[in-house]
């Protein structure tokens, strides 16, 4: 397994958890006795990173003082946004603490468990390889909390494209390996990653692979419920 960085989007409100992100943000909600962000610190820590940065704005100080006392022998740095940037100006404002031009970049909302660490090590393999952005990929039937009926994206040659209407339904999974020097073409500080998908996409750009492990994505007050 190859030694790789990553980041955690953090800083979000949760506002489709209702009340139950009213005092407390997303990435410390539990499933199984810990939280959606120990989860994730653990489940890329065994699998050989070496460095976090986490973006935080919403409750952050809370974030900040679990870090300190669960994960201080890990090398975690905070990335705090006292104006919420969105994914690709929080991912922008995080380069800087980087040690390597690429990065792997995860959404703080998905459940990793075992069953997904051959889906998640076959795509943390490329992490060198990859010259602009490649994206993880789901199932739609695989996808546990994702209820809708059009997908992401549409994988050909393991490039994508955005989904069209009778195309199989697949989703992003919230995994993504993103070569830093891209952004340099987006002057913003404050925009989404949607920006630079599809810049990429229009130049058939933006890569992709598919897992076969089951994603558990708690997305929605409902969905955290069912595995409380």
């Amino acid at each position: 397994m190859t030694s790789f960085n990553l980041m955690i989007l953090a800083a979000g409100y949760g506002k489709r958890m209702e009340n139950l992100t009213e005092n407390i943000p997303k990435p410390l909600l539990k499933i199984n006795n810990t939280t959606l962000l120990s989860n994730t610190i653990n489940f890329f820590y065994n699998l050989g990173c070496n460095q976090f940065v986490i973006n935080t704005h919403y409750l952050h100080n809370q974030i900040n003082n679990y870090i300190s006392i669960n994960h201080s022998n890990k090398n975690i740095t905070i990335s705090f946004e006292p104006e919420i940037l969105n994914t690709g100006g929080g991912i922008k404002k995080a380069i800087k603490y980087f040690n390597n031009k690429n990065i792997v970049i995860t959404n703080s909302d998905i459940f990793w468990d075992q069953n997904n660490r051959k889906d998640v090590i076959n795509f943390i393999n490329k992490f060198h390889n990859i010259k602009n952005c490649s994206l993880l990929l789901s199932k739609k039937e695989n996808a546990i909390g994702i209820n809708k009926n059009n997908g992401d994206f549409i994988i050909k040659d393991n490039y994508l494209k955005r989904w069209k209407k009778n195309y199989p339904i697949f989703f992003y999974s919230g995994l993504q390996i993103v070569n830093s020097e891209i952004f340099k073409n987006f002057p913003d500080t404050k925009f989404s990653i949607n920006k630079i998908w599809d810049n990429l996409i229009e130049n058939n750009k933006l890569e992709g692979n598919l897992m076969d492990s089951k994603l558990m994505h708690i997305g929605d007050k409902k969905t955290y419920s069912t595995y409380i």
